[in-house]
């Protein structure tokens, strides 16, 4: 009988997505900083990048690193370009990402796109599906009352509106009140178990079979790039 992957080799796998994720945080640090200032208190998109950086169990010394760090005379200045195409089952994907060399990031994007039955699309293609938005999530399983909780804390602190289903729920904020309204659940012993501003698609296509397949071979492949800060998709996968 063939044995799994052992402990070791699964917390080496661990430890690497945990990396890349601390890289995409401090990247998102150092631009936060290079736009506004290394204040949080002056600069709200510094404070939501150390919310998440926080929230994934960073230290506070190596953020206060990365601020420093960006905060430096000669500091390195990457840039953002976002890219945007299509997937199998022409499922709308937009793809953040930071470089110091754009010309070599969009290689390596079209190419994950051509290689995966997809395609890169024009600036404003597929942007258009997509809206930036304050997104929280609450797991449910363990105590379906919290829902009603949830609804008239986040309601009267701002949110635009509070979904459940399949033991979770999910607080819909803008951009701009996602801060008070995670603050004010916060405050009232309501913890997400996950919280971020994002782009999300008004409405989702549902893909299945080889197309589901080849899609997620396409997010994998795209997510997989260095340059890849982060890849947002209107698809409704099957579990």
């Amino acid at each position: 009988m063939g044995r799994g992957p052992s402990i070791e080799g699964r917390k080496n796998a661990v430890d690497a997505v945990k990396a890349k994720l601390f890289t995409k945080l401090i990247r998102e640090i150092g631009l936060s900083v290079r736009a506004a200032g290394p204040d949080p208190a002056g600069n709200p998109r510094l404070r939501l990048a150390v919310s998440r950086a926080l929230d994934v169990n960073m230290t506070k010394d190596r953020i206060e690193a990365a601020i420093k760090r960006a905060s430096g005379e000669g500091a390195e200045a990457p840039q953002e370009v976002r890219y945007e195409g299509y997937g199998p089952g022409g499922i709308a994907v937009l793809v953040d990402c930071v470089t110091d060399n754009p010309t070599r990031t969009v290689a390596e994007v079209r190419h994950a796109f051509s290689k995966n039955g997809g395609h890169m699309g024009t600036s404003g293609s597929v942007a258009f599906q997509f809206t930036e938005v304050g997104q929280l999530w609450f797991d449910l399983s363990d105590d379906a009352s919290l829902e009603e909780k949830i609804m008239e804390a986040a309601l009267e602190a701002g949110a635009d509106d509070v979904q459940a289903d399949a033991g979770w729920c999910e607080v819909l904020t803008t951009p701009g009140t996602f801060e008070s309204v995670k603050a004010a659940l916060l405050a009232a012993g309501l913890r997400p178990a996950q919280s971020r501003v994002l782009q999300r698609p008004s409405n989702r296509v549902a893909v299945e079979g080889e197309a589901a397949d080849s899609l997620r071979k396409l997010l994998e492949r795209i997510e997989e790039l260095d340059d890849v800060q982060e890849v947002y998709h209107n698809a409704d996968l099957p579990d």
